[in-house]
């Protein structure tokens, strides 16, 4: 299936890490021209070193400094042109209970997690809007249609974003730009054996029970693959998921049990 996207320029966040290198990847191989942004700048260039230089570009972007987007904007037009594609990826703040958290993390996890997806959005939306074409793709958590224990601040910060895509769906929907949400279940990446290893410090078992016990709760038996969740992402930036926007995309091989 041609997806339709080639010479369109994505841009994903977080692409140093699992899920954002995976979905780097998964846009190159339909044609797209894919810029590869992290905080961590050598881990953005090892996930853009198998891809073609003359298609790539990675980016040092600390998410949290809301200064320098009009200057990683810059560079990206100059070597791409204006953003298609935007893949807002952001990393998940440590494990932590909802309850008497200091005010200031929850503002230092709003200041990484859902300013900068907000403010970069909408620097790129006017040239979407100019083209009549985009595509605004932000991957959330499991967290926001079942909240997991002790991700409080996870939970919460992720759902904030929720209502800001859905609401911004309907506002751009007439432009033709589309804004989803996906939703990653327990998918095989650094993070998720992080929160494995932090489960098993807290309740004093081994890892491998608590990714055993994590495995038997998901009906297909396993952990999802990185590519598995970027594939979904590269349909639904292309030009065949075109009538889908304002929805909740779940990648979690059957785990969230609601409706």
């Amino acid at each position: 299936m041609d997806l339709g996207l080639k010479d369109k320029t994505a841009l994903v966040l977080g692409a140093g890490g699992g899920l954002g290198g995976a979905i780097a990847h998964a846009l190159a191989r339909e044609g797209a021209r894919v810029v590869l942004a992290d905080i961590d700048g050598t881990a953005a260039g090892r996930a853009a070193s198998a891809l073609d230089p003359q298609r790539s570009l990675a980016l040092q972007w600390d998410l949290a400094d809301l200064d320098v987007i009009p200057e990683r904007l810059a560079a990206i037009r100059e070597r791409f042109g204006d953003v298609d594609i935007l893949i807002n990826n952001t990393g998940g703040p440590a494990p932590s209970p909802a309850a008497e958290q200091p005010v200031s993390t929850w503002r230092q996890g709003f200041d990484s997690m859902v300013l900068p997806v907000i403010a970069i959005t909408d620097a790129v939306l006017p040239a979407m809007r100019a083209r009549g074409w985009g595509r605004i793709i932000t991957s959330a958590s499991s967290g926001v249609i079942a909240p997991i224990p002790n991700l409080g601040l996870s939970n919460s910060l992720r759902s904030t974003l929720l209502g800001w895509s859905k609401t911004l769906a309907r506002e751009i929907a007439r432009d033709g730009i589309t804004a989803n949400i996906i939703v990653p279940g327990r998918i095989a990446t650094a993070r998720i054996r992080f929160l494995d290893e932090e489960k098993a410090r807290r309740d004093g078992k081994p890892v491998a029970q608590i990714s055993a016990a994590s495995t038997a709760s998901i009906p297909v038996g396993r952990y999802g693959e990185p590519e598995e969740y970027a594939d979904t992402v590269a349909f639904l930036a292309g030009q065949r998921a075109g009538y889908i926007t304002g929805s909740v995309v779940r990648v979690d091989g059957g785990l969230i049990a609601s409706i």
